[in-house]
């Protein structure tokens, strides 16, 4: 089993209130996370969601991808939070805070790199 992350998001969303802030059921939320569309990890016997990855009423554009890229290169989910939190400076602070504006395709290549 991996090690938790140890530098992480400035905070967490709890599934139901994902839901509620999404508008779509819980079911819906698990849904996201089986299917890689959505980062949850487990903290404590919760999982819970990094708030920095849903944007508004919405996830991030490009994390649905980014997750897919990193879990084809055999990331799990710590691990590719892990990935999204490392500090990278040339990223605004981390791929996480770099996938909501213009390092977007950067954080992109940097994940297709990572299976390499």
């Amino acid at each position: 089993m991996s090690e938790p992350v140890t530098a992480g998001p400035a905070g967490w969303i709890t599934l139901p209130d994902l839901s509620e802030k999404l508008g779509v059921s819980i079911s819906k939320v698990h849904q996201m996370i089986r299917e890689g569309s959505l980062l949850a990890v487990r903290r404590d016997g919760i999982r819970l969601v990094p708030a920095e990855l849903v944007a508004n009423e919405t996830v991030l554009k490009h994390l649905p991808g980014i997750l897919t890229l990193l879990h084809d290169a055999g990331y799990n989910d710590e691990e590719a939070l892990r990935w999204l939190y490392e500090p990278d400076e040339t990223l605004g602070g981390n791929a996480a805070l770099g996938l909501g504006g213009d390092r977007a395709r950067e954080v992109k290549r940097r994940a297709q790199a990572a299976g390499f």
